[in-house]
């Protein structure tokens, strides 16, 4: 039971890829270590099953940290002690939503096989290999919710139009604040997390 907490993480190694022969698929990831993600995608793949069962199980947020026990022992995560263990940017765009729409229109020209501008609500078949693979890394690392990965949502397609046209986010907030809904009681069912 408890893998379920991590069977679909993906564990990015940035150097292995960017050896690739694969011009499109050398770019992308370019520009995802560009984003200033690297870090948090290129982690160790390190699992302590019972220790992750435990965070999650007695996490809660109190002022703006996140609190557990694993073990019995008390773990306290800061959005500056996030930020500095994953080496994450802390300036830039707190908010998808503040994404210019022009650069969301090119996104949706650069990232779907016909290099016309597509609707955002289509699936992921219809888009490029190295931007399907793309948003599989966003969606089993940063969205984290239960249910099909095939769709394509507007939070998904937002962080792949900021990491494509490379817009300055300021990931610590947005991930760090994803976090805390994680892990918020009332919250983590009701928005569908899958942690």
């Amino acid at each position: 039971m408890a893998s379920l907490y991590y069977t679909n993480t993906l564990h990015v190694n940035f150097e292995s890829v960017l050896a690739m022969d694969d011009p499109g698929m050398v770019s992308m990831f370019q520009a995802l270590m560009a984003s200033g993600l690297e870090g948090f995608f290129g982690c160790p793949a390190v699992i302590y099953e019972a220790a992750l069962v435990d965070f999650f199980e007695n996490a809660s947020v109190r002022d703006g940290v996140v609190v557990s026990t694993v073990h019995g022992v008390t773990v306290e995560i800061s959005e500056q002690f996030f930020a500095e263990t994953f080496e994450l940017p802390v300036e830039g765009l707190s908010e998808l939503s503040k994404i210019l729409k022009d650069l969301v229109f090119d996104a949706r020209s650069i990232v779907y096989l016909s290099g016309e501008p597509v609707s955002m609500s289509g699936k992921k078949k219809e888009m490029k290999f190295e931007y399907h693979l793309l948003c599989d890394i966003m969606a089993k690392n940063i969205s984290v919710k239960a249910g099909s990965f095939n769709a394509i949502t507007l939070e998904k397609f937002l962080m792949l139009t900021a990491i494509v046209c490379r817009v300055r986010i300021n990931w610590t907030n947005i991930l760090f604040n994803i976090l805390k809904k994680m892990v918020t009681q009332g919250s983590k069912h009701a928005k569908g997390y899958a942690v």
